[in-house]
């Protein structure tokens, strides 16, 4: 665990990480380039840490949502990620009380490229963190309650009272965190592009990683006074 994404209360460890969903390659043409074998519906951790098979399984998962021209090779799938006007990723950001192991993940149609919103709170909003399950923050007193399945559900069904508490003064520093994290797996990225040869390629990659999921821009976490 690193100190760039968890943050420590009293004997409570709560981690903010980023994540995407592995995708199902069912009956699809396999990457061409080696990727980790995970399980469809878990979730890929993103950060500095991430061997070259996990950040190949990440640009994979990109280039699974888009067509390619055959014949689908390396160059091809990498042109034609270039080519797109946005690039988009089933995730977000999970929530993890480390101490009793409780893990809030994204809800269906969460989008990596929406982590920000997680800022919202700290203006006393509440973002949209997907659906089915429907993730919802709940301000409780000083604390936040991050629940896996909000509103009717909270108390019923499959994620029934499963829930992540933390401090709202928490909040800056875990998505501080977890920008560090992003920023870090962006370096992974340029690591793998060189090894895999993607040469001018990669740099354009790692660019447009940057820009479509809003990784290095300043990050406002000013909580509310």
């Amino acid at each position: 665990m690193t100190r760039a994404r968890s943050i420590g209360l009293n004997t409570v460890v709560i981690t903010m990480e980023a994540v995407i969903e592995v995708p199902a390659v069912a009956g699809a043409s396999p990457p061409p380039w080696p990727v980790e074998a995970m399980a469809p519906g878990s979730w890929l951790v993103l950060n500095a840490g991430c061997a070259d098979d996990r950040v190949g399984l990440f640009v994979a998962a990109l280039a699974g949502r888009i067509e390619v021209q055959p014949p689908g090779g390396r160059d091809e799938v990498v042109n034609a990620l270039l080519a797109e006007e946005f690039l988009i990723a089933a995730g977000g950001l999970q929530v993890r009380d480390s101490t009793i192991g409780t893990v809030v993940t994204p809800g269906c149609c969460a989008g990596l490229e929406d982590w920000r919103d997680w800022a919202q709170v700290l203006i006393g909003d509440s973002p949209w963190l997907g659906h089915d399950p429907g993730p919802e923050v709940e301000v409780v007193s000083d604390d936040l309650r991050v629940w896996q399945d909000g509103g009717p559900n909270r108390y019923r069904g499959r994620w029934a009272g499963v829930h992540v508490d933390l401090p709202h003064r928490a909040l800056p520093g875990l998505l501080s965190g977890a920008q560090r994290d992003l920023v870090g797996f962006l370096d992974a990225l340029t690591g793998w592009a060189t090894r895999v040869g993607l040469q001018q390629r990669g740099t354009a990659l790692v660019e447009a990683t940057d820009k479509n999921f809003a990784i290095t821009a300043p990050l406002d976490v000013q909580p509310l006074r």
